[in-house]
């Protein structure tokens, strides 16, 4: 917030009750949107991603999606992919788990946000913590970031 508030960028913060649960698969995106008022696909997931080279590539992508590993490719020009350990999210990123942002990270990545993204007037990303989410104008992530804007989901 503080990188947000230095840029002049408008935001919002989202504060809900973190019940631990972040797997998508069981519907914690659209649980966690419930909770913050805000419809489901406009919450966006950061995914730390390594290449065969070993560099690091941040996507964002709506929560409700599952990314395209081949476009995730593509966009990082790459040949292989895959989503860092969890364990090592911290030490590379500064954030835990459900509570990664693509903002403030320890090191600047690149950075991919998915096209999507775009459709929305505001879209909601993790504040850096669990139970913290920012919503903000999509080209202002963009801007804060030096995102680019590509097709992600499957």
């Amino acid at each position: 917030m503080r990188i947000l508030d230095g840029a002049g960028i408008a935001y919002e913060v989202k504060e809900y009750e973190d019940d631990g649960e972040h797997e998508l698969a069981r519907g914690a995106a659209e649980r966690m949107a419930e909770k913050i008022g805000e419809e489901p696909g406009c919450v966006f997931k950061t995914i730390v991603m390594r290449t065969e080279s070993k560099e690091i590539c941040v996507f964002c992508q709506s929560a409700t999606e599952e990314i395209n590993l081949k476009k995730a490719r593509t966009a990082a020009g790459c040949k292989e992919i895959n989503p860092v350990k969890q364990e090592e999210l911290l030490a590379l990123t500064g954030y835990i788990r459900g509570g990664c942002t693509p903002i403030g990270m320890k090191k600047k990545f690149r950075t991919f946000i998915d096209e999507t993204a775009l459709l929305y007037d505001k879209i909601c990303i993790s504040g850096g913590q669990r139970g913290v989410q920012i919503k903000l104008a999509p080209q202002d992530l963009i801007t804060i970031t030096e995102a680019v804007a590509v097709d992600l989901v499957l």
